[in-house]
């Protein structure tokens, strides 16, 4: 994305950033894709298909190692220093995500509700990762804490085939709203306080106020997003095309050391 901003300052700004093509990162990418497809196919990771086998959900399947590496091939230093210009030093990586969505793409998830399976299809399920929904009593808390969240395609797929979607800038307004909802709680109360009012809220303002952009790469590109960014995923297009084991796409979400108190405010 051409700017005359730092590619720091473009982060702070939008919340995200897309790297360029880079050789070491997509011979990376076709080592993860064989490995992707082999964990798809592994009786072990059945339960990962979800959405009426339309979406293979994938969380730790890939058995890279804890600098990326899987079969002997690098994510690269090209991607590495990008990523420690805006982070420092990078954390250990846990096993990837792979997520692999298929044509047809949303069918209602197992034990989803109507209105949650309209939001997926009107809204792309647009959520901020870390924060859990009790289904029971219907609290959400922030429980998981990323640093970011990074992307790798691992195969040629179009626009229209089930893109990330992300609402520029949105960072902002989320962080904003989760960051007074706790505040009005002691701090060690903060991991138990339900916050769905004021991040319904927020989600909203973001639809109001936000440029909703679909973000497709290709293999050897990457894109890095702030963990406050509010994303999803968009339904399978008419025009959809990828390979024929569908759009596959490996995710990085490293945990942050200082916890929740970082998570928000750092």
């Amino acid at each position: 994305m051409a700017s005359d901003l730092s590619p720091q300052d473009q982060f702070a700004q939008q919340g995200w950033l897309r790297f360029s093509y880079d050789a070491e990162l997509a011979d990376w990418a076709t080592a993860a894709r064989r490995a992707g497809q082999a964990a798809a196919q592994d009786p072990k990771h059945a339960h990962w298909w979800q959405c009426g086998g339309t979406w293979f959900v994938g969380v730790d399947v890939l058995e890279n190692d804890t600098a990326g590496v899987i079969s002997g091939f690098t994510l690269g230093d090209t991607l590495v220093q990008n990523l420690s210009t805006l982070f420092g030093d990078l954390p250990d990586l846990h096993p990837a995500q792979v997520s692999i969505i298929k044509p047809g793409y949303p069918k209602p998830r197992d034990g989803e509700t109507e209105a949650a399976f309209g939001y997926r299809l009107r809204r792309d399920a647009a959520h901020v990762d870390g924060l859990r929904l009790n289904r029971e009593s219907g609290a959400r808390v922030c429980e998981e804490y990323h640093q970011f969240i990074l992307g790798l395609p691992l195969n040629e797929a179009n626009v229209s085939a089930s893109p990330m979607v992300l609402w520029n800038g949105s960072h902002h307004i989320m962080q904003r709203a989760l960051l007074e909802a706790l505040a009005e709680h002691p701090r060690t109360e903060w991991p138990k306080v339900d916050i769905s009012e004021p991040y319904k809220a927020a989600r909203r303002e973001v639809f109001e106020t936000c440029a909703r952009i679909e973000l497709a790469a290709k293999p050897g590109e990457a894109y890095v997003i702030q963990r406050h960014l509010l994303h999803g995923v968009a339904p399978w297009g008419q025009d959809g095309e990828a390979e024929p084991e569908g759009r596959m796409i490996a995710y990085f979400r490293p945990e942050m050391d200082g916890g929740l108190g970082d998570w928000i405010t750092f």
